[in-house]
């Protein structure tokens, strides 16, 4: 529950208050995960980019984190905010290379099946005929 709604805090605060030029105009929170004692909230952002803007988003986004903490405190009415701890989510980045790959051997299968057809197509005329001239 915490974590959602810090989650959408978050991302509120992130269109809304940080004009920092680093940071690309799309970065995702895709999850939080809070600490049991409710001292750390990891959060986890995909940083649209190159590994270059990503890494300098990340920084952009670790340097503000005191004032979101802050701001989390004061919106949420809790006495003490989490500290945050951004990371990139690499999860995404893997589910992302899975659907590329698996794209990839679905164009190559249907290559191989689309030419399986023509052969079929060019060499079962071929037999037909054959077979025909083996039955007169």
């Amino acid at each position: 529950m915490l974590a959602s709604t810090i989650q959408k805090e978050l991302a509120t605060m992130m269109m809304r208050d940080l004009n920092d030029p680093r940071l690309p105009s799309i970065v995702s929170i895709t999850r939080v995960k809070v600490s049991a004692d409710l001292s750390i909230a990891d959060v986890y952002v995909t940083i649209m980019g190159t590994p270059a803007q990503q890494s300098a988003g990340l920084n952009a986004l670790k340097h503000s984190a005191g004032l979101m903490r802050t701001k989390l405190t004061k919106q949420l009415t809790l006495r003490q905010a989490p500290f945050l701890k951004f990371h990139i989510d690499e999860g995404l980045k893997k589910e992302l290379a899975v659907l590329d790959l698996l794209d990839q051997v679905a164009k190559e299968n249907a290559e191989i099946d689309r030419k399986r057809a023509e052969a079929e197509a060019g060499g079962g005329a071929g037999g037909a005929t054959q077979g025909e001239a083996e039955g007169a």
